[in-house]
């Protein structure tokens, strides 16, 4: 590991006109969730008896709890701790460390050459070494490596160079090798088809250097770049965007980011040699993420470090992501357990998680029906108490867009036109996903073979 970096201790004196401490906003995020949750315990009972009349009150009280109850704690603990977060502002450091960026690369022949050029146009003032890992790719993506590294200039600090493996063995033996071959204390990660922003790497490291002590990993803001596809990408822009980010915007202000994806994450390569490296499992970056916090290790999130990557673009590598999505989380439940009881903040999230189960499958087999049956005029399931909801849902969402909006500015970026994609992203999209990840869900519980990537 290289030596750590001295910050210059400049003038932190920003005056506030209320600080609350990171505990103190827990609580008062925990109490306006448990407020709200009451709310709507009183306002639904009388749904609640009727429901239970007409079926069971075990029925009911397992239906209005997943549909309405958890739901809206969560929602309203999110948008809480979002209108309380304060995020301190980066440190510029003396100097800045290398780093080595870490490309998985199975079959990305479309993309890959891009996401050199990418790279070679950083604006580090560190050492930069860019290996690609073609992972055996049966298509040309180890020649378009080549021809990238022969063909773009870059700046002397940015070295790119390729490891070349005959066989498939998956992202995670991929990254593996990589890091054995990699030379500097820092590993930053990224998908083959992604686009870093010019000043992204730098952000990613300043924001590390700038967080608390124990932080061994900072996960990067994840944003869709092929929006205008499809109805499919538009949909994900807004889900990128908007809930992707709020959570894990969320997770960092408690100190326990739960995944730092693959796609654009920084971490200390001596933190990865201590929880084994990346696992040979479906979602090999939440089972390392999680493996680190069961260690104690704070992980961060960089909302303004951002790169841009290509969504899926079908249903059926929409599906396959997903999917392995859910089964990534089951892997990490299954795993780390430990983290389960745990006293740290963030404990909160894993019992989240835990949940996600009963509540894909309660929305999947008890509120869509419920939804086709309130088209034909019965309103066993949705109703109009289901419209409780609502208010609640307008606050965290507007919270999160002038959240983010805000961010956008200061990146000098702007938030494109697409009321189509929001359309879907608001009606459709939670109906097509939740289906899909209880299905993930299940195929890891059930032991299915496992698979790399959505191609």
């Amino acid at each position: 590991m290289n030596a750590p970096v001295q910050l210059p201790a400049g003038n932190l004196s920003h005056k506030r006109p209320i600080y609350f401490s990171i505990r103190w906003k827990y609580a008062l995020a925990l109490l306006a969730a448990l407020l709200w949750t009451l709310f709507s315990v009183s306002v639904a009972s009388a749904w609640m008896h009727d429901l239970g009349k007409l079926t069971h009150p075990i029925f009911a009280l397992w239906a209005l709890t997943f549909i309405a109850f958890v739901p809206g704690f969560m929602n309203a603990f999110l948008a809480t701790s979002l209108l309380l977060d304060r995020r301190p502002p980066r440190r510029l450091p003396e100097s800045y460390p290398g780093v080595s960026l870490l490309i998985a690369a199975y079959n990305e022949e479309t993309g890959i050459a891009a996401t050199l050029e990418s790279i070679a146009q950083l604006k580090y003032q560190g050492p930069v070494e860019a290996l690609v890992i073609n992972d055996g790719s049966t298509d040309r993506t180890g020649a378009r490596v080549r021809e990238a590294i022969a063909r773009l200039t870059r700046a002397p600090n940015i070295e790119i160079r390729l490891l070349d493996f005959e066989h498939n063995r998956g992202k995670a033996a991929a990254l593996n090798s990589g890091l054995a071959a990699s030379r500097h204390g820092l590993i930053c990660t990224i998908d083959g088809d992604s686009r870093l922003r010019s000043d992204s790497l730098r952000e990613i490291v300043e924001r590390y250097l700038s967080d608390p002590p124990g932080t061994m990993a900072v996960a990067g803001a994840v944003l869709v770049r092929n929006s205008r596809e499809n109805l499919i990408t538009r949909a994900q822009e807004w889900d990128y965007f908007h809930g992707i980010a709020a959570v894990k915007r969320m997770q960092s202000m408690y100190h326990g980011t739960l995944v730092a994806q693959g796609a654009f994450s920084l971490y200390r390569k001596d933190a990865l040699e201590m929880v084994g490296r990346w696992p040979n499992t479906v979602g090999e970056d939440i089972v390392m993420t999680w493996a680190m916090l069961e260690r104690g290790y704070r992980v961060g999130y960089a909302e303004d470090a951002i790169v841009f990557t290509d969504a899926p673009a079908t249903f059926r590598q929409f599906y396959r992501q997903r999917k392995r999505w859910a089964r990534g989380m089951v892997e990490a439940l299954e795993q780390h357990k430990g983290l389960l009881f745990k006293r740290r903040l963030t404990t909160l999230f894993i019992w989240w998680n835990m949940l996600f189960l009963p509540l894909d499958l309660t929305f999947t087999f008890i509120f869509i029906p419920g939804l086709i049956a309130a088209l034909l005029g019965y309103y066993w399931i949705a109703g109009p108490l289901t419209l409780l909801l609502l208010p609640l849902a307008v606050i965290w969402n507007a919270v999160i867009f002038f959240i983010q909006r805000r961010m956008f500015r200061n990146q000098g970026l702007r938030i494109r036109r697409n009321l189509l994609g929001l359309l879907f992203y608001v009606v459709i999209y939670a109906l097509v996903m939740q289906p899909i990840c209880l299905w993930g869900y299940l195929s890891e519980l059930t032991g299915q073979r496992k698979k790399w990537g959505t191609k």
